[in-house]
């Protein structure tokens, strides 16, 4: 699925993060930035020791909650990894853990635009081990990015690389709700001609 906000592309799409070659790649990591499993421990395996080796260097506190730090790929396609702490859905209030939330996009998104990137991907923070519900974590990464993208117009392409097909209905219902609210108050958010 694809959109048009003012004139960049955010797309949704189901499949494997680490094959993406976006500018930057973001991970889903723990505070430690120490790897762990599913998106954080395939980037880890992918892009090898390098990144490990470089947030040893520059990062050895580790990441706040709500935060990101950036290194390079490693032998990842992409060039960059923006590593995002997101929160654990259990650990906060809902109204904490949505802020909490927003602020990991906000973060990621502003390493990009830092480091004069024009393309990120995305996968779905905070809705596997940490047990955020995909549908409402959804409706937020989404109402993040695009208004991020409204105001920081060098991005030019925001991909969210969904794993299974469950978390891709969610973000295209989601996607879906957020169009026609936008739609309702003539903000430029568009369909692809033809796609929908």
């Amino acid at each position: 699925m694809r959109v048009f906000v003012n004139q960049a592309t955010l797309e949704l799409v189901q499949g494997d993060i680490t094959s993406e070659r976006t500018d930057a790649i973001v991970n889903t990591a723990n505070s430690a930035l120490s790897g762990g499993g599913g998106v954080d421990g395939a980037i880890h395996r992918v892009g090898g020791t390098a990144i490990r080796q470089e947030i040893q260097s520059k990062y050895p506190d580790g990441c706040p909650r709500g935060e990101a730090r950036l290194t390079g790929a490693g032998d990842l396609p992409c060039r960059y990894v923006i590593h995002a702490v997101g929160p654990i859905w259990n650990d906060f209030s809902a109204a904490q853990a949505d802020a909490l939330l927003a602020s990991t996009y906000t973060a990621s998104l502003r390493l990009a635009r830092d480091y004069d990137l024009r393309s990120i991907a995305f996968p779905s923070i905070s809705t596997g081990p940490y047990a955020f519900p995909v549908e409402r974590a959804a409706a937020i990464a989404l109402n993040t990015v695009v208004m991020f993208m409204e105001a920081h117009p060098q991005l030019e392409l925001v991909r969210f690389v969904l794993f299974d097909i469950v978390t891709f209905a969610a973000y295209s219902d989601a996607l879906k709700v957020l169009l026609s609210k936008y739609n309702s108050i003539s903000l430029p958010l568009y369909y692809e001609k033809g796609t929908r």
